[in-house]
């Protein structure tokens, strides 16, 4: 008996939170899980590493799926899951690796395990990967610097404008629900953005997965700036973005 939804969901489950919490399930016929009620919002996970591995390994299917199937001895059924995953975590179990005014108290074995909890194969359905540094009190108090949030509103709005009018007739909505096909047809890359690429692949060991997010993201920067064609500039934005899920998993960062 409640209304309908008119906003975008916005999850934060706990991280204890459980298999059957996270999925769905539960005796009879099961029920949906967070993921499913992030459905076209956003499943935000704080404190990545302390979540059960796998609680956070049933993520990867509905990731490249956008739906989760839950089969129980009374029925099997299919629930969307089609969310965005925004994750943080600390960059070590003491939270100040790289602090340039408090230093850390973890050895480097430390690190590479609390880190470690993160499988590789889970890293590589995430996108964009961004270190967040101490802001100095002059920051903190200071007047905020840079682009206005109704500048960057208005920039995303015309950016999925772009998309919208690319995919017409397609039950494809954003440059993140394209495949294998879209990307070949939708993501023409300039010489130089073709040559940076090719050295990425093999500077970064990207698996086709990486690969294909890294142009999908380049394609959104580059709508962000109304170019048509994806250029160099574009794919090094891209890369930056992803090169960061290497020393997630070496515990360098």
């Amino acid at each position: 008996d409640r209304p309908l939804m008119l906003a975008r969901p916005f999850r934060a489950p706990h991280h204890t939170i459980s298999y059957a919490g996270m999925v769905g399930g539960g005796h009879g016929l099961p029920r949906p899980g967070e993921i499913s009620l992030a459905h076209h919002g956003v499943l935000f996970l704080d404190e990545l590493p302390e979540f059960e591995r796998d609680v956070l390994e049933t993520l990867r299917q509905p990731l490249e799926e956008r739906q989760i199937t839950l089969s129980r001895a009374a029925a099997a059924l299919t629930f969307p899951a089609n969310f965005m995953l925004v994750a943080a975590m600390n960059p070590c179990p003491c939270g100040h690796r790289g602090d340039a005014k408090k230093p850390c108290r973890c050895s480097p074995l430390d690190v590479r395990r609390y880190r470690r909890r993160i499988s590789g194969p889970f890293l590589d359905r995430i996108d964009i990967f961004v270190e967040v540094p101490r802001l100095t009190k002059e920051e903190l108090m200071g007047k905020p610097m840079g682009e206005s949030s109704q500048s960057v509103r208005a920039r995303v709005e015309r950016a999925r404008q772009i998309q919208s009018e690319r995919f017409r007739g397609q039950r494809i909505f954003s440059n993140a629900q394209m495949g294998v096909r879209e990307v070949r047809l939708y993501c023409p890359l300039e010489q130089n953005a073709q040559q940076l690429l090719e050295r990425a692949i093999d500077h970064l060991n990207l698996s086709a997965r990486g690969y294909h997010r890294v142009l999908k993201v380049a394609r959104t920067i580059a709508d962000l700036e109304q170019s048509e064609i994806i250029k160099a500039a574009h794919i090094a934005e891209a890369i930056q973005y992803r090169s960061s899920e290497e020393s997630v998993l070496e515990g360098g960062m």
